[in-house]
């Protein structure tokens, strides 16, 4: 029987764990511990589970600075230590890493090969704020750029769609691309929090104006206002791009019940964003797959990864909602200076 897609992962993602430096810290090896108990008690879906290669220098240099790389792994000759506030790179930490990234390069050339039409990376730590030259918010290194810039610079891909719905700005991709017209970047994030990026008004740079959508909302937004600009701003212009790829970096931790982020998301919200996302992919023809990243906590992450991944393979149907009265014309009136949009 053809699995319902595949799923990348590695042991050594429960080896990173910040809580040898700074007790309490809220990115934890249970996270997938819990996570992958979660997925093997429901047959994992019916995906095929893979084992994250590690990312190779070649991989990791078309993203990562010489220095940056050099960086980390003399920290973790060192025994580790802290990067800033709260990163911390641990004896494990740089295996985890490369398998991190590894996982992420593995699902893309999956995809684009045509092994599946859907693909997860459930492996951590995660990446979209790890910068060009610097590591931070958890983050070593920025694992869906590097699996996008893979996919162009390699396995032929032309244009790649980001879409981060995680909680917090992924300013590290959104820098990292900000000044490229084959990646478009869409950001759906609390605004006021970490890491302070992300504003509406932060359309990109250079030949790269306008393929960056930063789509702040207010604390305490539910899912009709994520879903809204979802719907109305994001895949509109997502299906003017006709992206060959398309990546979520998908964050969990605007569920209501996560410890960090303030906004008010059920498990549901996240299974429709991701039957939009479906949706698009199949319109597109292009292959979607998802990356981890944050989510804090352990049973609602679990919860959420497994409601996302059925839908992306097939299970629930899209629902059109009306166009939230605050955010979304909002968005739209900046966006549709780049895009065509219809509200």
């Amino acid at each position: 029987m053809t699995p319902a897609g595949l799923y990348f992962r590695h042991p050594a993602s429960r080896e990173h764990d910040p809580r040898e430096h700074l007790a309490g810290h809220p990115d934890t090896p249970e996270r997938i511990e819990v996570l992958e108990a979660a997925m093997a008690t429901r047959d994992w879906l019916g995906f095929e589970v893979v084992t994250a290669g590690a990312a190779d220098d070649d991989a990791l240099l078309r993203v990562h600075s010489q220095a940056h790389l050099d960086r980390l792994r003399e920290l973790v000759v060192l025994g580790g230590g802290q990067i800033d506030d709260d990163t911390f790179l641990g004896e494990g930490s740089w295996r985890a890493a490369l398998h991190s990234a590894g996982g992420a390069c593995d699902m893309a050339r999956a995809l684009v090969a045509g092994e599946s039409e859907i693909g997860f990376a459930g492996l951590r730590p995660a990446g979209h704020h790890a910068g060009h030259d610097r590591a931070m918010g958890f983050c070593l290194l920025n694992n869906v750029a590097i699996a996008t810039e893979l996919a162009i610079s390699e396995l032929g891909v032309e244009r790649v769609l980001i879409l981060d719905w995680d909680v917090h700005h992924g300013n590290g991709t959104a820098d990292i691309f900000r000044r490229r017209d084959d990646v478009l970047f869409a950001s759906i994030h609390q605004s006021g929090t970490y890491p302070g990026t992300g504003a509406l008004s932060d359309s990109g740079s250079g030949r790269g104006v306008g393929y960056t959508i930063n789509l702040p909302v207010s604390a305490g937004s539910d899912g009709e206002v994520w879903l809204s600009l979802l719907e109305y701003v994001v895949l509109p212009a997502a299906r003017e791009f006709a992206p060959g790829l398309v990546l979520i970096s998908a964050g969990f931790d605007a569920h209501r019940l996560d410890p960090i982020g303030g906004c008010r998301l059920e498990t549901e919200d996240f299974a429709q964003m991701a039957c939009q996302v479906r949706d698009l992919a199949d319109e597109l023809g292009a292959p979607v797959g998802a990356v981890l990243e944050g989510g804090y906590n352990p049973e609602v992450l679990a919860e959420c990864v497994g409601a996302t991944l059925a839908a992306l393979a097939g299970d629930g149907v899209t629902e059109s909602i009306a166009p939230d009265q605050i955010f979304t014309p909002r968005a739209a009136a900046h966006i549709g200076h780049h895009w065509t949009l219809e509200l």
